[in-house]
């Protein structure tokens, strides 16, 4: 499969190599940038495929219009009044209706196998390491951590007079969605009112999130770093004010976030509190003993 890959890569980036020289210099951005003509660069497993299948249906479509392109120039020399005075009375051409027709329905299966195929893969989730529960409001996001005592975390766009330096304008949010790097998380998503859309290019996650119902996906971002994406459905007038911000880190910082975001939330007992707990539970095993 390498070798396939490897191919559509250097074809794809021989035909828009001219349209994406103005974005050249941001090729592992994990934001949009201005005058971008691809796609942006892969954070996860899930948009390698999506841009693998991409360049395999770039190269067929492109192939099909040079030979549509060459064959339409041939017939209009070849057939012109001039050179073909007396054009043929053939009305039918069996062998030819038979290619057209056939050859049409070879290239969708190719393209149809690996789609298939796709869709299956970001469909299927099986043994995620971790769930999160994504609930869309008008206009911010939820994210709920149901294995970790109903965490519960609002994230909403950071207007533009509360900008610091680093901060991107539409795009930077209060709590970003944190998630260890490497790890499987399965999300589901829902909503509070209306359709929303829960859409992050470079991780290639895109479902709508649909009040009443839960709509499954999955990631797993392959290195540490901020990746932004926003709601994609139009959802009312501060649609464009909902983006989506998804800090993954590594696995110590992630329990370490894990454990200050508990206790913020009041899920974790302070530290008195703590040690009254342990106090009561000994007392209540030694009466147990007795």
């Amino acid at each position: 499969m390498q070798l396939p890959r490897r191919l559509f890569a250097a074809l794809t980036l021989l035909l828009t190599a001219p349209l994406a020289l103005p974005g050249a210099f941001s090729a592992f951005a994990q934001v949009p940038k201005p005058w971008e003509m691809g796609m942006q660069p892969a954070g996860s497993i899930l948009k390698e495929r999506i841009i693998d299948l991409h360049n395999l249906v770039l190269v067929i479509i492109t192939l099909i219009t040079i030979f549509v392109g060459v064959l339409m120039l041939w017939v209009m020399w070849r057939y012109s009044a001039k050179r073909n005075p007396n054009p043929s009375q053939t009305a039918h051409h069996t062998l030819l209706e038979i290619a057209w027709t056939v050859i049409p329905v070879l290239i969708l299966v190719v393209i149809a196998i690996p789609s298939f195929r796709l869709l299956y893969f970001l469909d299927h989730t099986p043994d995620p390491d971790m769930t999160i529960k994504v609930t869309a409001h008008q206009w911010y996001w939820e994210y709920g951590y149901p294995e970790q005592g109903d965490l519960s975390i609002e994230s909403r766009l950071i207007r533009d007079e509360d900008l610091k330096p680093g901060m991107i304008r539409l795009l930077s949010v209060d709590n970003p969605l944190v998630v260890p790097v490497g790890k499987k998380v399965r999300v589901l998503t829902t909503s509070a009112d209306v359709i929303h859309s829960f859409f992050i290019p470079s991780l290639g996650v895109q479902r709508y999130a649909i009040p009443g119902r839960t709509i499954e996906t999955w990631l797993t971002v392959a290195k540490p770093g901020m990746y932004y994406g926003q709601c994609n459905q139009i959802c009312g007038v501060d649609h464009s004010r909902m983006p989506i911000g998804v800090k993954a880190v590594t696995e110590d910082e992630y329990k370490a976030w894990l454990a200050q975001a508990k206790k913020s939330a009041g899920l974790l007992p302070s530290e008195g509190g703590a040690r009254q707990v342990l106090a009561a539970a000994g007392e209540a095993a030694n009466g147990v003993q007795r």
